[in-house]
């Protein structure tokens, strides 16, 4: 049995809401992946700016994308794309992980089951209709998580966009290692280092696979990643702390980099 507000507790990222959600802005995932693309017309090119990418509003995706724009003043979709999913992969890894590393079992995360609201605030907005669980095991969560949802969630998202799938796998990696870098911090402070370990020990057994063990080098709770999330383009933004990049490149408003 998976209590909830334990998990919670660990972070907002792992926390979830359970039931029928109350509102009606929620919608399967398993609808936001298979949906249809949007026609985009000549002038809104794949890597350009995403100022009109309001007319996807019945696309959950492309809605929730200009919203991540809107917000981060990102230059070019892509930009903002990588930080939207990078941002569902966090709170999909840290649903499996946390019951996992502290129960021993991981959610029914089925994409059927689980309602995401594309217009909510950050971490993403979750519920969880069922409460099923299987042992956890590295095969188990990368089942839940990768193979039911990342990677369906990553053809979606360059059936619309042009982004690279390396950058999109190295969110993936970027965001299990932030999950178990949490889960550690927290089971440490709320002494409960069995966790912690387990925790640890999963995500290692993850990054050994092949879907993630070319995103980047996990030692302990330290994570390198060999990508970049392109934050850094955005006026605000900067490089993360698991960056493959020592120093922000140089980039032109048209996308060309030097140095």
């Amino acid at each position: 049995m998976i209590d909830w507000d334990t998990v919670g507790s660990v972070g907002g990222f792992f926390a979830v809401r359970t039931g029928e959600p109350s509102g009606g802005s929620h919608v399967p995932l398993a609808r936001v992946y298979t949906a249809r693309p949007p026609e985009v017309g000549p002038d809104q090119g794949s890597t350009g700016p995403v100022a009109g990418l309001d007319q996807g509003f019945g696309d959950p995706l492309v809605f929730r994308v200009a919203k991540v724009a809107g917000r981060l003043g990102a230059p070019e979709d892509r930009v903002a794309a990588s930080v939207a999913q990078l941002g569902l992969a966090a709170r999909l890894w840290s649903l499996a992980l946390g019951p996992a590393a502290l129960y021993g079992r991981v959610p029914d995360l089925d994409p059927a089951l689980l309602r995401w609201d594309a217009d909510g605030t950050s971490p993403d907005d979750l519920w969880l209709a069922g409460t099923r669980t299987r042992p956890a095991d590295a095969a188990g969560l990368l089942a839940a998580v990768q193979d039911a949802h990342l990677a369906p969630l990553g053809a979606a998202l360059r059936a619309r966009f042009r982004i690279s799938p390396a950058l999109l796998r190295g969110n993936a990696g970027s965001a299990l290692a932030g999950a178990a870098r949490e889960l550690h911090t927290w089971a440490a402070r709320e002494g409960r280092p069995e966790a912690g370990r387990r925790a640890l020990a999963l995500a290692a057994e993850l990054f050994a696979h092949p879907a993630l063990r070319a995103t980047g080098t996990l030692e302990g709770t330290a994570f390198r990643r060999r990508s970049c999330c392109l934050y850094y383009r955005c006026p605000s933004g900067g490089l993360c702390g698991d960056c493959c990049f020592d120093r922000p490149p140089q980039w032109s408003s048209h996308g060309a980099e030097s140095g």
